[in-house]
């Protein structure tokens, strides 16, 4: 019983999670993707250049980053409910107040840092609870949950518009903000896993009823998961720095091609109406990409990190090749190619990050590597507007992105050469224990 208590469900009440993740994705990232809409509005409201008015999506993106360590020290020390309730919370508060839309100032603090830690605070523990609930299914469970995020934002574009036409920005906002209080909801329906002792310790301890030394083989079991306490020294061990490094490379990349693809499809000649339908199409492959991944890393045919080896490698092949586009299909059809592996990368780069520092450390390991990560997604753009600036040509963007992902596959396949070799190591150890196995005692001998 105890083997079996030990294990994580791997369905049953996880897909309710699952769902509530994908809930959760939608009502944050999709959110944080489409509030562009607002940007024009906002910025003619208070007469501000446009670099003072994108401030308010930066800050944003800085503390949904900044942030994640925070909440996952969080869900460690209590729960991941009380977490993305909190987040849930934030984010109305963050919409609700700037509703108001005093000044400024008053819009970076409120849709700025509120609704970026509100992001954060939902975020973070709704992706570390389902893998928490899934092992075998793990990559299809944070497939699906992470598809929210696109299937969303293909719906708010169109409805945050509406709402905007007919309600004003203002009025926009809060309803925004209304909307987002069902990150609440999804967050009570996240009850901790029986079998991952994600309550107090104490409660772990009385699981296994006392007898035939039950009780202690129980704190046995469990101890390695009843962590109290972040675990910031993660970053002494090199199987999460090279894969750190690889997620620095790799966010330096992602944020890269959505910033300069309208502007190429412009320089192109494209009309504006054909040039958003290319965001369209990238969401719908996106998330197909997703799902599909999931599904065929549920296989376990392929280690995942092999697989997402294989993913950013023809992620950085379709970027390559995207800038050789010179009319509207031609880029459709690239842009399609790199949305779909970019969705593929998505639905399985959480799931090698488990199996890299597994689970007994992952909440702690997914804060420090979005915290890690934000520096590439801070650097990235500018150096890609400084490159296009000096080749003044948008193409040289996505060249550069191509080829900083190329360069964090050698860190995947580093990651994967060391874990091989630890598990040579650790079967070599072994060995000698295993050959005084077969081997009779001389009692036995006697006997027969």
């Amino acid at each position: 019983m105890q083997a079996k208590d030990s294990n994580p469900p791997d369905g049953g009440y996880g897909w309710v999670v699952v769902m509530s993740a994908f809930m959760v994705m939608g009502l944050t990232v999709a959110v944080l993707k489409t509030f562009g809409l607002f940007f024009a509005e906002i910025q003619q409201h208070f007469d501000e250049l446009a670099s003072t008015t994108s401030w308010i999506t930066s800050i944003t993106i800085a503390v949904f980053h900044l942030g994640a360590p925070v909440a996952s020290s969080l869900c460690v020390q209590y729960t991941h409910r009380t977490v993305v309730i909190t987040g849930g919370l934030l984010a109305f508060s963050g919409m609700a107040l700037g509703f108001f839309g005093l000044n400024m100032v008053w819009m970076y603090a409120t849709t700025g840092f509120l609704q970026g830690l509100g992001i954060s605070f939902s975020w973070t523990p709704a992706i570390s609870i389902v893998s928490h609930y899934f092992s075998k299914k793990r990559a299809l469970a944070n497939a699906i949950a992470s598809a929210g995020e696109c299937a969303f934002a293909f719906m708010f574009g169109p409805f945050f518009q509406w709402l905007i036409s007919h309600y004003g920005w203002k009025g926009a906002l809060l309803i925004i903000g209304g909307i987002q209080l069902n990150i609440c909801v999804c967050g009570v329906l996240m009850r901790p896993p029986a079998s991952s002792c994600l309550l107090e310790a104490s409660h772990c301890e009385t699981e296994t009823p006392p007898g035939n030394g039950a009780s202690r083989r129980g704190k046995e079991d469990k101890s390695p998961i009843m962590h109290k306490t972040f675990n910031w020294m993660l970053v002494r061990r090199p199987e999460f720095v090279l894969y750190a490094i690889f997620g620095i490379l790799a966010a330096m990349s992602f944020f890269v091609p959505p910033l300069f693809l309208v502007p190429l499809s412009y320089s192109l000649g494209i009309d504006e109406s054909w040039t958003a339908t290319l965001l369209c199409i990238l969401a719908m492959v996106d998330f197909g990409g997703r799902l599909l991944c999931g599904w065929y890393a549920n296989l376990h045919v392929t280690k995942t990190i092999h697989l997402l080896a294989m993913t950013i490698t023809l992620i950085s092949t379709s970027l390559m090749l995207l800038p050789l586009a010179n009319n509207y299909l031609s880029l459709a059809i690239f842009t399609g190619f790199y949305g779909f592996f970019f969705g593929t990368t998505v639905a399985i780069h959480i799931t090698v990050l488990a199996d890299v520092v597994g689970m007994p450390e992952f909440d702690s390991a997914l804060g420090l590597f979005m915290l890690i990560r934000s520096t590439g997604g801070f650097v990235g753009p500018p150096l890609a507007g400084l490159i296009v600036d000096m080749a003044g040509d948008y193409r040289a963007g996505f060249y550069m992105a191509g080829a900083t992902l190329i360069l964090s596959t050698g860190f995947l396949i580093l990651l994967d050469r060391l874990q091989q070799r630890k598990k040579r190591g650790s079967n070599i150890r072994t060995e000698p224990e295993k050959s005084t196995l077969p081997y009779p005692s001389l009692h036995t001998l006697q006997h027969q």
